[in-house]
């Protein structure tokens, strides 16, 4: 899909969830606090978004916050028949939600394709029962798989997201979740390691010290190691990290655990190094010494020069060249040249297989 995507969001707070997980507050994380959802605010909503968004976006309504499909089959119907009409007459493309494992039924489905869902996304959060008990979630791994299977069965677009450095998980355990998930075959993924968010009771067992964050950097190098995982097995990872807002920021509700603004351009950014690093050492030095121009397509220039150009400044100080460039290609294969000769060419994807292969012995795989 080449057009720009536009997600309206319908926040529906903790609608539908049967028990508080440990981890979630979704009043402060949605900065939503009412608790009156129905049709007329779904209406409202993508009235309001709708005047500011351009004509050929591709617009998708998404109701976020809450496990959707379990709430009140009435209030589904309201919900959905007024993302409907919308979708109807065109003003939009998809309809999606977000929801839980256990909340996943042939009965479910069934309304949910009466009433134009689209995609559902899953809160697997992890594919360890352990993990799972210990962060309240009341679901098990099983109805994860077996929900999995059915919206696949009944023709929905499959979205999984995952939690890595939840209370009792370890980075064996959230890579065999990232391994077990790309076996369901998901058509797009949500990595979110864990935050320690104020008034939840991850936050009490944060400040007993009966848990521990992971760090910015274990989350970043885990992060991207989960990530490239996806990406060579053809699944999009449409996010990393939660999304900066007035109150999910550092300031306000996260009292720990690896939050940054930028944490998708971090890890990224952390990938390219890698490949650029391996590609670079194999090379004669006297052939870059002088400087290098990477030609490579546009959306990949900020991730391989780095946030603030830290990966040009590392690779420079790494291997002692005066200066590193960039020019614009269409295709998506990178070319590295000196001295006016091409020296080495990989492909995206190679970028994320070369980084599984330098850390696979670190992160024991």
């Amino acid at each position: 899909m080449n057009k720009k995507v536009k997600i309206i969001p319908i926040f529906v707070p903790h609608a539908g969830c049967p028990n508080k997980c440990v981890f979630c507050n979704q009043r402060r994380i949605t900065g939503r606090k009412d608790d009156k959802i129905d049709g007329v605010y779904v209406r409202n909503r993508v009235e309001k978004y709708i005047k500011t968004i351009d004509k050929d976006t591709y617009v998708e309504v998404a109701f976020f916050g809450g496990s959707f499909t379990a709430i009140d089959p009435q209030i589904q119907k309201d919900l959905l028949m007024a993302a409907r009409l919308y979708k109807d007459s065109g003003i939009i493309k998809r309809i999606r939600c977000s929801t839980r494992p256990d909340a996943i039924n042939e009965e479910i489905l069934r309304l949910q394709k009466e009433y134009g869902m689209d995609i559902i996304e899953l809160g697997i959060q992890s594919l360890d029962d352990d993990v799972l008990i210990k962060s309240n979630r009341g679901h098990n791994k099983s109805q994860s798989l077996s929900a999995s299977r059915l919206i696949k069965e009944h023709g929905f677009i499959l979205g999984h997201q995952i939690m890595p450095g939840l209370p009792g998980s370890t980075r064996e355990k959230d890579l065999k979740t990232c391994l077990e998930s790309i076996e369901m075959k998901p058509d797009m993924v949500r990595i979110y390691p864990t935050l320690v968010i104020k008034d939840t009771d991850l936050y009490d067992m944060y400040l007993e010290g009966s848990y521990k964050p992971l760090t910015l950097e274990e989350a970043i190098e885990l992060s991207a190691y989960i990530y490239s995982l996806y990406r060579i097995n053809d699944i999009n990872v449409i996010r990393i990290g939660l999304q900066n807002t007035e109150s999910v920021n550092e300031n306000e509700d996260v009292i720990a655990g690896p939050f940054h603004p930028a944490f998708r351009q971090l890890v990224e950014d952390r990938i390219f190094l890698f490949a650029l690093k391996s590609q670079l050492s194999k090379l004669n030095m006297e052939d870059i010494l002088e400087g290098i121009v990477i030609h490579a397509p546009q959306e990949l220039m900020s991730n391989l020069a780095g946030q603030k150009r830290n990966n040009v400044n590392k690779l420079k100080e790494i291997f002692s060249i005066k200066d590193i460039s960039f020019k614009m290609k269409n295709n998506d294969i990178i070319d590295i040249y000196g001295k006016n000769k091409k020296l080495c060419s990989f492909s995206n994807k190679d970028v994320f297989q070369n980084y599984l292969t330098m850390q696979s012995e670190d992160l024991c795989i």
